[in-house]
C-alpha cells in the first residue's frame, strides 16, 4: 500500500486532498488509480486508510475509510547531531527517523566545516524536514520527528532542558557502554528513562571545551567500541543501541 503525508490541519475532514509533491508522487511516480487504497499519516500519530476518488491536473482527492491512532513512543529520544559536510546530514535525518527519534537538533559546533547564517540554517532545516517526511512514509511511522534549525551546543545547553538520561558519544578513555547507564537508571528508579538524548560530534569530535561543557550538564560519556567511526556511522550506531535498550525488559 502506498503511503502519503499531510500535515494535521489538512486531515480534519472525511475527504483529504493531496497537492503539490504528494499529488505528483501519487499520479506520476506510484501511479495510483481511482478505487485504490492508500495510507495517509499526519505526523502526530494519526493514520488514515483512504480510497482514491478522483484526480485533476494537480491534485488527488481521497475519501477516508478508516482512522487509526498510533501511540507515541513512551521514551522520547533526541539526537543532537553536529552537522557534517555535504549531503551526509540528509542520510542521518533519514536513518534517525527510521529508528524512531522524537527530535533532531542539528549542531553548529566549532569543528563543523560549513557554518550557516540564519537564512541558510532555516533553508537547511526545511530541507531536512522534507527528508523526515519521506522517511516516515517509508518506515510506516505515524509520528514525524521534530527537526530544529541548527544551533550551537552552547545555545542548546542554555535551555537547561530536563532530559532524564543525557549521553555523549566519546573517544575518551573511561567511557562506558550505554548499557551500563541504562542498567544504573533502572536499578535506581525501577523503570526506563522517559527521555534520552545523545550528542554526536563532527569529524574530529567536539572540542575539549565543548565536551566539558556538555558533560558538566550531566551528559554521560559512552564508548562506541575500539574503532573510530565516522559521524554518520556513530549516529546510527548510537540510535540502534538506544532502540535496543529502550525495548529491553526491566531488571
Amino acid at each position: 500500500m502506498h503511503h502519503f503525508y499531510l500535515p494535521p490541519e489538512q486531515c480534519q475532514a472525511t475527504s483529504l486532498l493531496l497537492t503539490s509533491r504528494e499529488a505528483h508522487h501519487a499520479k506520476h511516480v506510484v501511479r495510483v488509480r481511482q478505487g485504490d487504497r492508500v495510507r495517509v499519516v499526519d505526523g502526530k500519530g494519526r493514520e488514515f486508510l483512504c480510497e482514491v476518488q478522483e484526480f485533476d491536473r494537480d491534485q488527488v482527492r481521497l475519501t477516508v475509510v478508516e482512522k487509526r491512532v498510533q501511540p507515541a513512543a513512551p521514551n522520547q529520544v533526541t539526537l543532537l547531531q553536529a552537522v557534517p559536510k555535504g549531503k551526509i546530514m540528509d542520510a542521518i535525518v533519514q536513518k534517525a527517523t527510521e529508528l524512531g527519534v522524537s527530535r533532531i537538533v542539528p549542531l553548529l559546533s566549532e569543528r563543523v566545516v560549513g557554518q550557516l547564517d540564519n537564512e541558510e540554517a532555516a533553508h537547511k532545516a526545511e530541507k531536512w524536514r522534507l527528508v523526515a517526511r519521506e522517511a516516515v512514509k517509508q518506515c510506516g511511522s505515524a509520528w514525524l520527528p521534530e527537526v530544529e534549525p541548527p544551533i550551537t551546543p552552547d545555545q542548546f545547553l542554555a535551555r537547561k532542558e530536563n532530559i532524564e538520561l543525557p549521553l555523549i558519544a566519546s573517544l575518551e578513555s573511561g567511557s562506558r557502554p550505554a548499557r551500563e547507564y541504562f542498567r544504573a537508571f533502572q536499578t535506581e528508579r525501577g523503570r526506563l528513562p522517559g527521555s534520552v538524548c545523545v550528542w554526536i560530534g563532527p569529524e574530529g569530535d567536539f572540542t575539549p571545551a565543548e565536551t566539558e561543557a556538555i558533560k558538566s550538564r550531566g551528559a554521560q560519556p559512552i564508548t562506541l567500541g575500539r574503532l573510530v567511526l565516522r559521524t554518520e556511522t556513530a549516529a546510527i550506531y548510537c540510535l540502534s543501541i538506544l532502540n535496543c535498550e529502550l525495548q529491553s525488559p526491566f531488571l
